[in-house]
C-alpha cells in the first residue's frame, strides 16, 4: 500500500513520509495532511499536501457513449491500472 500505481515519485516519497509519522496517532484527517506536508526527503524533496473537504457525489453513471469520448492510452505495464488521459481539446471561442 502506499504507493499510488507505481508513480516513481510517490513510491520514493512514501517511505519518508511512514518515517516521518512513526509512533504518531492518526487520530484525524488534519493531523495526517500535516504529517504528509512536513515530510521531507534526505535530498530535501518536499511535499505539498492540503485537505479537500468538498463533498463529492457517489455512484455516479457514466454512459458507454460518455466514456467512448474519454481519450485514454493504457500503458503497457498493467493497462488496466496505469493509463494517461489527455484532454479533449475544446475549440476557443
Amino acid at each position: 500500500p502506499g504507493t499510488s500505481k507505481w508513480n516513481k515519485i510517490e513510491h520514493r516519497m512514501f517511505s519518508f513520509i511512514t518515517q516521518n509519522w512513526r509512533g504518531k496517532p492518526l487520530i484525524d484527517r488534519a493531523t495526517i495532511v500535516n504529517l504528509i506536508g512536513s515530510t521531507k526527503t534526505k535530498e530535501g524533496l518536499k511535499i505539498r499536501c492540503e485537505l479537500d473537504t468538498k463533498a463529492y457525489p457517489k455512484g455516479i453513471k457514466v454512459p458507454d457513449v460518455q466514456l467512448e469520448k474519454v481519450k485514454l492510452k493504457k500503458h503497457k505495464f498493467h493497462g488496466d491500472w496505469n493509463y494517461t488521459i489527455y484532454p479533449n481539446k475544446k475549440k476557443r471561442k
